[in-house]
């Protein structure tokens, strides 16, 4: 199927032929969201990952953006005020991408967060979002929580409230960052690794790239570098012969399990925020259309985050949470359809806990020059990345001008009403579902898509049940940088997170519509073992 990206040829050559302001690495949402500030701001850039675009944490989290009601009880209040501020600018600049979600917390007896304390924080909550969220806050009592979610316990519940955050399409959301970065001039190449960073006079100016899914290399000269590696950042720092000796860890990683359960069998009608009855610490019910998303663990770990997955105990710890809540549920093992994990870089601190650690990102630049961007979190990417830029920026002895990532629309977020958008989808296909799906996958270039699938055998279904065409996976090939089925199963659509054989049934359909081998479904099968399997321990 990678003959059908014949751009990512040309794209690949690029980076030997040209000399670059600057090459970021690691193709995670922040590195994405760098690349494309920078070619925004004019300067040369090239991007590099060596899998897929948003296939590390970037493609694993809760799917949330959200201003971090949790981190008000550790005190994070610049954090909490800055992630409103940025739920604010991504639900203006890509609306496709991003929607508001309501929250329902219930508060029951003995909670660890009394309901005073409760309504305190939502109300600080509002307050540092200045008051512009998608609503406000409001106090719930036992009756209004159950007509919002009659499914949940109703003994012990004593209130509760209501408040909103935004959900989004994380890989989705990491994709649109590396094609906007693509679209203002950047070179960017997915499944392209690192083997070597480039070192003249005691200082780094670029790095030796091997494409994973062929022989070539390339030897990429840049004036600035940049580790954009979140969980691997160590790995790539330890490539800097100034570094190299150091045994000082810039990354702590925690891990983040989630499961994704039929959402009949809970019941959820909106989402739910919840203090596990084992440990108290905060989690989420999500609702993602037909499944619940049930999440999240926290907990630090030396897993490699290319091989990090759920085990046995984060599986129990969020069913057992779930049917605390949800008792008709009696949610089992069997009842999972998928199970993921990601590894959050945290900043190392003194913290016990990885809950209580900080969310905030640190930006260091070694001895020899390269520049490394830690911690952080999905909602605050362009800040982060912004910040980023502006070390680039005095690196090169220039002027930071005006940021456009402030105003200027993701790719495919160019459109003023997302009802209207949806509205003309259901006129072209007369169909609600499907018109939604592809608008909120594709935003304004919905149609490109829709031509796709009206061609030849594009109308066939992938996946019983599910929206995605042949068409769609030939569009993603042609002009989403997409090259293997993980890159189509995994990150251009969810499939393989909404069945339970995690798309190999469909994998056989979409390599003989899309001219693929037997080498495909091989490799695929391998990339859903090392995120889809639960281990022991």
């Amino acid at each position: 199927m990678t003959s059908l990206s014949t751009s990512r040829a040309d794209r690949f050559e690029a980076l030997n032929r040209v000399h670059f302001d600057l090459l970021v690495i690691g193709g995670g949402v922040t590195g994405c969201g760098i690349a494309r500030d920078a070619a925004l701001r004019g300067l040369s850039v090239a991007l590099v990952e060596k899998n897929d675009f948003a296939s590390g944490t970037s493609s694993r989290s809760s799917r949330l953006i959200h201003g971090g009601v949790r981190y008000l009880e550790h005190g994070q209040l610049h954090l909490v005020f800055e992630s409103s501020a940025e739920r604010r600018r991504l639900l203006r600049m890509a609306p496709h991408l991003v929607r508001p979600l309501q929250f329902t917390w219930p508060v029951y007896e003995g909670a660890r967060i009394p309901r005073w304390k409760l309504d305190a924080g939502l109300m600080l909550y509002d307050a540092l979002a200045l008051f512009r969220n998608v609503g406000r806050h409001r106090r719930l009592n036992a009756r209004d929580v159950l007509e919002h979610e009659p499914m949940l316990r109703p003994d012990g519940l004593l209130g509760g409230a209501r408040y909103y955050d935004a959900a989004t399409n994380d890989a989705r959301l990491t994709l649109a960052n590396a094609l906007s970065a693509a679209e203002a001039g950047a070179v960017v190449v997915n499944h392209a690794a690192v083997t070597t960073l480039r070192s003249e006079n005691g200082r780094v100016i670029g790095a030796r790239v091997r494409d994973t899914l062929g022989a070539r290399t390339a030897d990429v000269t840049a004036r600035v570098v940049v580790n954009a590696t979140g969980p691997w950042s160590d790995e790539l720092r330890h490539l800097d012969p100034s570094i190299a000796s150091s045994g000082r860890p810039a990354v702590r990683g925690s891990k983040g399990a989630h499961v994704a359960v039929p959402r009949e069998r809970v019941g959820n009608t909106y989402a739910l925020t919840l203090t596990s009855p084992r440990d108290g610490r905060v989690m989420f019910v999500l609702p993602a259309d037909t499944h619940a998303i049930i999440g999240t663990t926290d907990t630090y770990t030396s897993s490699s985050p290319d091989s990090v997955h759920a085990s046995n105990e984060d599986v129990r710890y969020l069913i057992d949470s779930a049917n605390a809540f949800f008792p008709a549920a009696r949610l089992t093992t069997s009842d999972v359809v998928s199970a993921w994990a990601g590894i959050r870089p945290l900043v190392p601190s003194s913290g016990d806990t990885p809950g209580g650690a900080s969310r905030e990102h640190a930006i260091t630049t070694s001895a020899d020059g390269l520049v490394s961007i830690t911690g952080g979190k999905l909602t605050t990417y362009r800040v982060m990345a912004a910040d980023v830029v502006h070390v680039v920026l005095r690196r090169l002895g220039l002027r930071a001008g005006r940021d456009l990532t402030k105003t200027v629309p993701l790719f495919g977020g160019d459109f003023s009403s997302i009802n209207d958008l949806i509205a003309s989808a259901v006129r072209a296909t007369n169909d609600i579902p499907f018109a939604t799906h592809l608008v909120s996958s594709f935003g304004s270039r919905w149609p490109a898509v829709l031509a796709e699938i009206n061609t030849g055998d594009g109308r066939t279904v992938v996946a019983d049940g599910l929206p995605y065409t042949i068409g769609e996976l030939r569009y993603s090939l042609r002009e989403e940088m997409a090259t293997t089925l993980g890159d189509l199963f995994v990150r251009r659509t969810h499939l393989a997170f909404e069945t339970r054989d995690h798309g190999i049934a469909a994998a056989e359909r979409a390599v003989r519509a899309l001219g693929g081998d037997a080498k495909e479904i091989e490799g695929y099968a391998g990339e859903v073992e090392r995120i889809f399997s639960v281990s022991s321990a």
